[in-house]
């Protein structure tokens, strides 16, 4: 296939992603898609070729799958929709995660925490025997047009514009290029949903900002101090402000920590990393993570690069850290990717109890690529005069997994939680206060007092989507350490 010429990170290397011999190409013909219009779809193979994690287990992206510049250019051209030659034909079938978008910036800007939003963060039920869909609140974005409105955490909707929510209509109702829309509002009678009169109307806002920081507290739980974190998304451009609330359970003396994960999906690979420092430790000697990529591009890491260690600095400032043995992790279902991480990356060294629910089970990370052949595709903010004016998308595919230093990285099923105890739809209870359910469980572990509590949930809040994961960033874990200045595939 082709070989590339390029420059990475500002110094030159050459890499190639396999040569002529490779894919026996007669008499040195190498495909040339440039004369017809398969830009997008040229692009997407030889960025994939390169840097998929399951390459090599993909007929269609395999090294010699063509061998002369007419069958590759015939190939590209059978497939005009972009998006379904990323989705049918070059993933791999059991790769629940890849994404794309259409437009870079957009999921670039979405990576960093940036959407059109209207703050309110809820979760998606289907009714039972039914295609009818209900929402409940989970919590609402601090600073955003919802904050401003009558709706708050375990409020009930099943109606957008006076339409009732089904398996059919919801995406296009409460997703879709509406910007603002009417919510009908319910609630719940001896297990049923009745729908109310009442209304409230939302409105999406360009560029809203979400502080993954939900809440920071220290709670003092019979004379132990305890740090309650709810933290909802991993975010470096907050890193600084993680860092300053682990100082401030410092001061409070925090002895013990519940870290909230229970609806976050994640995102940055080094956010967890330092989490996990502030949790545990600064040992710059112990192992957190190692990566495993494709066979191409592992076999070209050094093992400095593929390791990463525990941190005491954020790149900023020092690590504020606990030194904990023991951490109390509320994780779900919509925990997901970096929040899976953090707790496996832990586990090595911290008694890591979870409490809640099976997580998602999503252990690859990813790396952003875009139409710059020149940097191997990967994404350069300093770059964007070279991206390709013709081609705006991003590919955000999976690229390598992360195991622990017991080498464990097997949890695709998700992560099985200690204690069970799945969120209730008629007792949601109110964030960060010592009586909502899953917080309560955790202190009562802490406190070893076996307390009257009843923790019986009557409707369990199963969702099967959430806001968080109809976003452009949806439950991506991605991979933000800078990549080798030399590499040379052959």
């Amino acid at each position: 296939m082709k070989k590339f010429f390029l420059l990475f990170l500002g110094l030159s290397i050459v890499l190639s992603s396999c040569s002529k011999d490779d894919n026996n190409i007669k008499n040195g013909e190498t495909p040339n898609p440039d004369s017809t219009d398969v830009t997008v779809q040229n692009f997407m193979w030889q960025a994939l070729n390169l840097w998929y994690f399951w390459q090599a287990d993909v007929n269609d992206l395999a090294d010699d799958r063509f061998s002369t510049d007419a069958q590759y250019t015939a190939f590209l051209q059978n497939y005009d929709d972009p998006e379904s030659f990323y989705y049918d034909i070059l993933l791999y079938g059991d790769d629940r995660f890849s994404f794309l978008n259409e437009n870079y910036s957009e999921l670039v800007s979405n990576l960093s925490g940036v959407s059109k939003s209207n703050g309110l963060e809820f979760g998606l039920v289907k009714l039972s025997n039914s295609d009818d869909v209900f929402g409940y609140v989970q919590y609402i974005v601090a600073n955003s047009n919802a904050s401003t409105k009558d709706i708050k955490r375990g409020d009930l909707f099943t109606r957008v514009d006076g339409v009732q929510l089904n398996v059919n209509n919801y995406y296009d109702l409460l997703f879709g290029d509406n910007s603002t829309y009417t919510l009908g509002m319910a609630h719940i009678a001896d297990n049923t949903i009745y729908d109310d009169a009442k209304t409230v109307q939302l409105t999406k806002i360009e560029n809203q900002v979400e502080d993954p920081i939900l809440i920071a507290e220290t709670l003092d739980v019979g004379g132990t101090k305890v740090a309650y974190l709810m933290y909802n998304r991993f975010l470096s451009n907050f890193d600084e402000e993680l860092n300053d609330a682990f100082a401030q359970f410092k001061a409070d003396g925090a002895t013990e920590l519940v870290l909230d994960m229970r609806y976050n999906p994640g995102g940055s690979v080094n956010t967890s990393r330092l989490l996990a420092s502030m949790i545990y430790g600064t040992d710059t000697s112990k192992l957190y993570i190692r990566q495993r990529w494709n066979d191409k591009i592992q076999a070209q890491l050094s093992d400095d690069y593929l390791t990463d260690y525990f941190a005491n600095t954020t790149g900023v400032s020092p690590i504020n850290t606990l030194n904990l043995s023991r951490v109390f992790v509320l994780a779900t279902y919509g925990s997901a990717s970096a929040s899976e991480l953090v707790m496996n990356g832990l586990a090595p060294y911290v008694d890591v109890i979870h409490i809640g629910e099976t997580t998602r089970g999503k252990n690859e990370f990813s790396i952003t690529l875009v139409d710059d052949e020149e940097n191997a595709f990967i994404y350069s903010s300093d770059r964007e005069d070279k991206i390709n004016a013709d081609n705006s998308w991003g590919l955000q595919p999976l690229v390598g997994r992360n195991e622990n230093a017991d080498g464990f990285y097997d949890y695709t099923s998700g992560l099985v939680p200690d204690i069970a105890l799945d969120e209730d739809l008629t007792n949601l209870g109110v964030l960060g206060d010592v009586n909502e359910p899953l917080l309560a469980r955790a202190l009562q572990e802490i406190s070893g007092v076996g307390a009257k509590k009843d923790f019986t949930v009557q409707m369990s809040a199963k969702s099967f989507t959430s806001s968080r994961l109809q976003t452009p960033m949806k439950d991506n874990m991605y991979l933000d350490k800078p990549l080798p200045t030399t590499l040379s595939i052959q």
